[in-house]
């Protein structure tokens, strides 16, 4: 009797996994076709930007105005999406308000002004923004309930984060591991999937080209190497730390000495424009992509990696628009780069290591980060990217860049201080 309940249940599982399969393949589609498609505008927008950035130097003197254009925008039209990537995690957290669709047209043209201007920014924030408050407006159309609420934005989530970047692996890992350090939600495993490698598929149509780079020569795997690969997955690790914590107290020192939302984009701005008039360089702000292609090939200084982390720190935490990724991407090539003068490891396999390592210690999704260094620079860099992530992961505490994670299994019990963010159930 036992045996055929058992089967009974095991009959009744197959039949309803269909239907599961076939309703998040049309849903993720959807999601993944329009999340896709705005991602691109918003590619081809942050190109137009950086272009016309570049070719006119004087606006940066600007910055403290788009600043206050920023500050102002949110301050009058959007103080329910201000939150941004947290309140999508929260929201997955806790389901209870459907996202505002102007979160992804704030988002954007806060983004635009931030690169047109010359903050020091990223772009995968605005991405996950999109990503998440367009997923979610499916809830009206399909009366979800708070179940598959939770699943419909991390499918935003995933969509847009493979989609800016082009890497569809990480994207659907990326949503899934960012929500509770620690654990994933793998009941969502097949949905983010989906959004993840359609919105991919549908950005590529578009006329937008993703960021290729080249690992030139891949070092034996042996003892020695190993350890030099944790030494410099320490310093990702550290880097990821400083990067996290700076945000995290500069953030804390505008909101105490500058009350007014409004002014604090502004003196950051007067702070980042002064330091490219200054040293007459713009190597530090904006996305960087060039510096990031450049720090496999040539080495960079020591003082680099510390001066992106430092102008990026004061551009997001003065309330400017953006994502913090792509500059831990150059943080982390740079630093790796740099690390090329003191370690014996090839030049370009430190830069890869760094490029996702001190991403996966600041956001805590050392996962997705190893998908995506094997999407980016090869499988055959796959033993050094591990390490890099993982250790980087381990040595970058608690601490991250979306504050709203909770902890769902410490990466080492001592350092867990904040006993509140500590989840005591898998099912809370």
């Amino acid at each position: 009797m036992t045996n055929q309940l058992f089967q009974l249940k095991q009959l009744k599982t197959r039949r309803l996994n269909l239907p599961f399969t076939i309703k998040w393949l049309l849903i993720s589609g959807l999601v993944g076709i329009c999340v896709g498609t705005a991602s691109a505008w918003f590619l081809i927008s942050l190109k137009w930007a950086t272009t016309w950035r570049t070719d006119h130097l004087w606006i940066v003197a600007l910055l403290p105005l788009g600043g206050l254009m920023i500050a102002a925008m949110y301050h009058y039209w959007g103080q329910d999406v201000v939150k941004g990537n947290n309140q999508l995690l929260e929201e997955v957290e806790n389901p209870n308000k459907i996202i505002p669709l102007k979160m992804a047209p704030l988002v954007l043209i806060g983004t635009v002004l931030t690169h047109l201007f010359g903050g020091s920014a990223g772009r995968e924030g605005t991405a996950v923004q999109m990503g998440g408050s367009i997923a979610d407006q499916f809830t009206k159309l399909f009366k979800f309930k708070k179940r598959d609420r939770r699943l419909l934005i991390v499918c935003g989530i995933s969509a847009g984060f493979a989609s800016v970047f082009g890497t569809p692996l990480a994207g659907a890992v990326f949503g899934l591991e960012v929500l509770v350090i620690g654990r994933m939600k793998y009941d969502a495993l097949l949905p983010s999937l989906f959004s993840a490698v359609i919105a991919n598929y549908v950005c590529e149509l578009w006329p937008v080209a993703h960021t290729h780079y080249h690992v030139a020569v891949v070092p034996e795997f042996n003892i020695i190497n190993l350890l030099l690969a944790v030494v410099a997955g320490i310093a990702f690790g550290l880097a990821s730390r400083s990067f996290s914590l700076g945000i995290e107290k500069l953030s804390h020192l505008f909101k105490t000495y500058i009350k007014n939302p409004l002014f604090r984009p502004v003196v950051g701005g007067t702070i980042v424009a002064a330091f490219v008039f200054i040293t007459g360089t713009t190597k530090y702000i904006g996305l960087g992509v060039p510096t990031i292609v450049e720090a496999f090939s040539v080495q960079q200084g020591i003082h680099v990696f510390a001066i992106k982390i430092a102008l990026t720190v004061l551009t997001l935490s003065a309330g400017f628009k953006g994502g913090e990724v792509t500059p831990l991407f150059y943080i982390g090539a740079t630093l790796g780069s740099a690390l090329s003068l003191f370690l014996p490891l090839p030049m370009g396999i430190l830069a890869a290591m760094g490029f996702v390592a001190v991403f996966a210690g600041a956001a805590n999704t050392p996962v997705a980060c190893v998908l995506m260094g094997l999407e980016l620079f090869g499988t055959e860099t796959g033993v050094f990217i591990m390490i890099g992530c993982f250790v980087a992961y381990l040595f970058s505490g608690h601490s991250g860049i979306y504050t709203s994670q909770k902890i769902g299994s410490p990466k080492n019990p001592i350092l867990l201080r904040d006993k509140s963010k500590h989840l005591n159930s898998i099912n809370k």
